[in-house]
């Protein structure tokens, strides 16, 4: 996919969002007679108060601790140069206390930007692809997909709860009470529309994984390679973890943040070693790079959050 494509997807996949969610919010308001000015007001106000607090959140969920440069000189010295390549302000650098090799960035208003990897990445990966890692990292924080990937989550949320008081109302309700059938009907339109916008929250959510991954490619030399070497590794190790995954998977509301997705590890994994058994490194990337996606594949990728892992590699290979 080029450059030029991939934005139109990008922004394309936005405006379907925020068209078919205001659409349904209007349709809904007039049918209760809800004065229409509730939409914005609603939307924006939990969004902005979910913003400022999840920093906060993701520090506890995964332990996230900040570093020092005296504790961490080459880690400061590596986002620091990152950061004034891509032309942000250096964002505080954090470690994640999680048994599983991974990178996120977060942020807000009140907390500041953040990078954060986890102390196992640290662990396995070599020194040039946690650079890899970090670049992609940066990726969000200059495409601010934190803020958007927030935005555009919550609108699914928001009509789940619609279907859930919806059904309630409807379960309390006498047959015979006028409105009952229309109150069902609203349930279950809301339904329906939670999951047609869950599916293109979660191609949003994979398009943003390609536009950082080239914001990687762009700043790091050798990128490509770099980033396909740690990625692969990353899958390989998590797979290993299945114990620390599924303790992570827990908190799996902010799984998105992630540079590699914890609940697919075993299913990429598996794509992996059917194409190469274990090797090292580039010979590991090389031999994915040869491998055919399945329908199964592209059918398991409409629900996540991350590209299929082939498909992930052959686009940062066509950069190279």
């Amino acid at each position: 996919m080029g450059l030029w494509e991939l934005r139109f997807s990008v922004l394309g996949t936005l405006a379907i969002i925020i068209g078919l969610s205001t659409l349904f919010f209007t349709a809904i308001l007039w049918w209760l007679g809800v004065d229409l000015l509730m939409v914005p007001l609603f939307v924006v106000g939990f969004n902005l108060i979910q913003w400022l607090i999840a920093p906060y959140l993701i520090d506890a969920m995964y332990r996230v601790k900040e570093v020092s440069r005296a504790e961490k000189p080459k880690l400061h010295k590596m986002v620091e140069r990152l950061s004034e390549k891509s032309g942000l302000k250096k964002p505080r650098v954090m470690i994640a206390n999680i048994p599983i090799p991974n990178a996120f960035a977060y942020g807000s208003p009140v907390a500041g930007t953040r990078v954060a990897v986890t102390s196992e990445l640290l662990n396995t990966l070599d020194e040039e692809e946690v650079e890899a890692v970090v670049g992609h990292e940066l990726g969000h924080l200059k495409h601010h997909d934190v803020q958007v990937m927030m935005f555009v989550s919550i609108l699914p949320a928001i009509f789940y709860y619609i279907y859930i008081s919806m059904f309630l109302s409807s379960m309390y309700r006498s047959r015979n009470e006028r409105g009952s059938g229309g109150t069902a009907v609203i349930g279950i339109a809301s339904l329906a529309m939670y999951f047609i916008l869950t599916l293109f929250t979660l191609y949003l959510s994979r398009l943003r994984e390609y536009f950082a991954d080239r914001h990687s490619a762009s700043i790091v030399e050798d990128g490509p390679r770099k980033l396909s070497e740690g990625l692969a590794k990353i899958v390989n190790s998590t797979r290993r973890l299945k114990h620390a995954r599924r303790n992570v998977g827990s908190h799996s509301s902010f799984k998105a943040l992630f540079i590699s997705d914890p609940d697919r590890a075993e299913a990429d994994s598996a794509a992996i070693s059917r194409a190469v058994g274990y090797r090292p490194d580039q010979r590991l990337v090389e031999d994915i790079l040869r491998k055919e996606v399945t329908p199964s594949d592209r059918l398991a990728e409409l629900f996540s959050t991350h590209p299929n892992i082939v498909k992930r590699l052959k686009a940062l290979h066509q950069l190279a």
